[in-house]
């Protein structure tokens, strides 16, 4: 059977060729679909400064959290950070460099597809199953291999962005 891979709304549906009917969906952890949704904020923004609060407020995130995956991203060397009164964090590098596949590996903790050794299973070993999912998970990751954070940036996007009012940060003197 073959199957191909669409990658919407950080969700991946299989969906097979012949009939086009959606048949199944695996889904991220939400650690890397955050860390998606802060890189295509951070692409829409080219070079310009934000804040972790701004985007926690775009996209309803914990601070906490976008903070631990901030720092990930920035210790790839994705994300730079600037320091001060005026600082924030914008895309270190340019997002035609950093691919799907990349990211997903970065930040899931595991690309093992089933767990055979926790509870022990019985037929570990003489199943086929992990060898089929990995497969499918190759076929996966190798198109998400030719897709860019860049490749994910659309008008629609910007529009929806610019909608969304900036809540500026009171200043403490």
């Amino acid at each position: 059977m073959h199957f191909t891979y669409i990658f919407f709304k950080l969700q991946v549906f299989i969906i097979y060729k012949h009939n086009s009917q959606i048949e199944n969906s695996m889904q991220l952890t939400k650690h890397t679909d955050f860390a998606f949704r802060i890189m295509i904020y951070l692409s829409m923004m080219e070079n310009e400064l934000t804040t972790i609060k701004q985007i926690c407020d775009t996209f309803d995130i914990s601070k906490s959290h976008a903070m631990k995956i901030v720092n990930t991203l920035a210790n790839k060397g994705w994300i730079d950070s600037v320091r001060g009164k005026k600082g924030g964090i914008r895309l270190g590098i340019d997002p035609k460099q950093i691919m799907l596949k990349e990211v997903i590996i970065l930040m899931e903790k595991t690309l093992d597809p089933v767990n055979c050794s926790q509870p022990p299973c019985l037929i570990s070993g003489i199943c086929g199953l992990k060898d089929a999912l990995l497969l499918a998970q190759q076929a996966y990751l190798s198109t998400l291999a030719t897709i860019s954070i860049s490749d994910l940036k659309s008008q629609q996007i910007q529009q929806r962005l610019n909608s969304i009012p900036i809540i500026q940060e009171p200043i403490i003197k």
